[in-house]
């Protein structure tokens, strides 16, 4: 598989240099930050060799290419685009900044709630075992 002609193919159908805002990658896929989303073609970009999906979501491009592969991509990407390495959080905090106002909202209340999720379970369970134990008299 040839990562520099992959990146060299996916830059024209992004919109061109100009239109990444920002790039980074998690274990499979390639997250861009794309300054207009309207000129990247995502059907093309889905029938690039080596490319397994592409999507949009929380106003990032996600192009899945699998566990190792996306790595060496992602190297070919940065020199062809001639941009700079960003960190997952940088292009995170970038995309944030696209949603709308609900997705605003929402993102907010899951930041919020989610970590306090477990202790909730745990209560819940705990709360429950007592209720057996009471019941069934196992402790006086």
């Amino acid at each position: 598989m040839d990562f520099d002609k992959i990146a060299q193919s996916l830059l024209p159908l992004l919109g061109g240099k100009e239109n990444i805002a920002s790039a980074a990658h998690c274990a499979t896929r390639l997250r861009l930050v794309l300054v207009d989303d309207t000129l990247a073609d995502q059907h093309a970009i889905g029938q690039i060799d080596g490319v397994k999906g592409c999507f949009r979501n929380s106003g990032q491009m996600q192009i899945i290419f699998g566990t190792g592969v996306v790595n060496k991509v992602y190297a070919a990407f940065i020199q062809v685009a001639g941009i700079s390495e960003s960190s997952k959080a940088d292009t995170a905090r970038l995309a944030a900044q696209k949603l709308n106002p609900f997705q605003r909202i929402a993102r907010l209340l899951s930041n919020i709630f989610v970590p306090i999720i477990p202790a909730i379970v745990a209560s819940g369970l705990l709360m429950g075992l007592l209720g057996m134990v009471k019941t069934y008299g196992w402790v006086n």
